[in-house]
């Protein structure tokens, strides 16, 4: 969002006030939508809409539900209370805005509006919604670095979910792109030491196996039947060469 463009909700049960603001809103460069009431003007910020609002112009004096008990829901509802809202009424009293300002109203604009005031009051209220927003934004991106930390402790880290945030220019994002080395780096020393663990096991099982053949050959009952082969064998050789010589006597 540049400063020139924004969504904004028109929240006035008097269709010509309504007919007036957006025209003031769309020469300035903003898109509008509109409401005649206050539980209309909850519903619509409730909806998923695309764009979602910016800023809201909302009328005090209004059947039903007033500006007061509108804005009162608006700042009561966690995923609205950061949405500026500028009051717009004819109502010229001081007490009016201090209670619109005490409820959380942003700003407070008088009727008949002048353009000029208008569009200082809406820029002033898109600058600080984009500086909450990028607030907002940085901490959910601080947050995945966080979870990123526990995934390598847990050894479950993807590279990829770091992408966007490693992906800014500011010193977040340089934090992550360490971070994704780091954590490259330490899998692959881990893979190293699990090889190294892996190998060793391997020569550990090996030394194991060598020691139990040494302690069977190296044994008194091993000796033995060594030597009883050594003999079997001698005298098998002994009956061999004989063989042919006892064949050639009785011919």
């Amino acid at each position: 969002m540049t400063p020139s463009t924004g969504h904004i909700l028109v929240v006035d049960d008097n269709p010509v006030n309504r007919r007036l603001l957006t025209r003031a809103l769309y020469e300035q460069g903003y898109s509008a939508a509109t409401a005649n009431d206050g539980r209309s003007a909850l519903a619509l910020l409730r909806a998923a809409q695309s764009p979602p609002f910016d800023v809201v112009l909302l009328d005090i004096l209004m059947p039903e539900q007033d500006g007061y008990q509108t804005l009162e829901a608006i700042k009561a509802d966690e995923a609205l209370r950061h949405l500026p809202v500028i009051m717009i009424s004819a109502i010229d009293e001081l007490a009016s805005v201090i209670r619109c300002v005490e409820l959380g109203a942003t700003d407070y604009l008088p009727k008949p509006f002048n353009a000029a005031l208008l569009r200082a009051r809406i820029g002033a209220s898109l600058a600080g919604k984009r500086l909450r927003d990028l607030e907002l934004e940085y901490l959910e991106q601080v947050g995945y670095v966080t979870a990123a930390a526990a995934t390598v402790e847990a050894g479950t880290f993807d590279h990829s979910s770091l992408d966007a945030v490693a992906a800014r220019p500011d010193a977040l994002g340089q934090l992550a792109r360490v971070f994704q080395r780091m954590a490259q780096e330490v899998r692959a020393r881990e893979a190293r030491l699990e090889q190294q663990v892996h190998d060793l096991r391997i020569q550990i099982d090996q030394a194991r196996q060598a020691k139990k053949v040494a302690e069977i050959t190296d044994s008194a009952y091993f000796q033995r039947l060594r030597q009883q082969a050594s003999q079997l064998r001698t005298m098998f050789e002994e009956g061999a060469e004989a063989s042919p010589d006892t064949g050639a006597d009785s011919q």
